[in-house]
């Protein structure tokens, strides 16, 4: 079910994009310039303006249709809820000698000294 309606929320998405960059630039921003917009009156409601609103409508029910699935499927709790509970420990800090590479057992433990 959720796959379908998202796939119906995909072919929304590419149809409402498609249908806005077909309509007719009115000038610019917010309608300024260039006859009925925005700012003005009531504007002619054109079958691109209703189909582009239709788009939009589909577009946000099928986003909220998504929302509420998703918020279904979820295991109802944060990811840190998940992790398993242990004892407090102590920070673990290594030794000075855990650092040094291993010496070989027939090596002498320190170098020979020059005299």
């Amino acid at each position: 079910m959720e796959n379908v309606i998202l796939v119906i929320h995909l072919i929304l998405a590419v149809g409402l994009i498609g249908i806005v960059l077909l309509q007719r630039s009115e000038g610019g921003g917010l309608g300024m310039g260039g006859g009925g917009g925005a700012m003005t009156g009531r504007q002619a409601a054109t079958a691109m303006t209703k189909l582009t609103w239709a788009l939009a409508i589909a577009f946000l029910a099928t986003s909220i249709t998504l929302t509420i699935i998703a918020a279904s499927n979820a295991a109802g709790g944060s990811l840190v809820d998940t992790v398993p509970e242990t004892e407090e420990m102590a920070p673990v800090v290594p030794d000075g000698d855990a650092l040094l590479p291993p010496v070989p057992s027939d090596a002498p433990l320190a170098p020979p000294r020059s005299d």
